[in-house]
């Protein structure tokens, strides 16, 4: 039986293909020819034009998070802009907590000092 798709995404295109998953091969992006960044099987594309999610995105998969379904968890937290990105990296800034999973957990703490009126992030 074959194995399922997964997607690949292209950040500079901000476009995302499904395609079977082969660990030794290199995919390219089809519009500009650069190496494709492998995304996960859970992964769910933001809109073309909604480039703080794509920033948003960019440093997930650079920071080494993937969007994999599991039988409990579900494929994690998925930011909705930069803003929710930076929090995060604080946390792990004063926690102590390697960024990628701080990039992923659900229940970060609220990190606002005193004198900060910010809501925590959405979960």
């Amino acid at each position: 039986m074959p194995h399922g798709k997964t997607s690949y995404v292209c950040l500079p295109c901000r476009v995302s293909y499904k395609q079977p998953y082969d660990r030794d091969r290199q995919r390219i992006c089809p519009r500009c020819a650069e190496p494709m960044i492998h995304a996960g099987s859970a992964f769910a594309a933001p809109r073309r034009r909604d480039t703080a999610a794509w920033r948003a995105l960019s440093v997930l998969l650079h920071a080494g998070v993937r969007f994999h379904k599991s039988c409990c968890g579900g494929p994690g937290f998925r930011p909705r802009g930069l803003r929710e990105v930076r929090e995060r990296l604080v946390y792990a800034e004063r926690s102590g907590e390697p960024v990628a999973r701080a990039l992923e957990r659900y229940d970060v703490p609220w990190i606002g000092g005193p004198g900060r009126r910010r809501r925590p992030p959405r979960r």
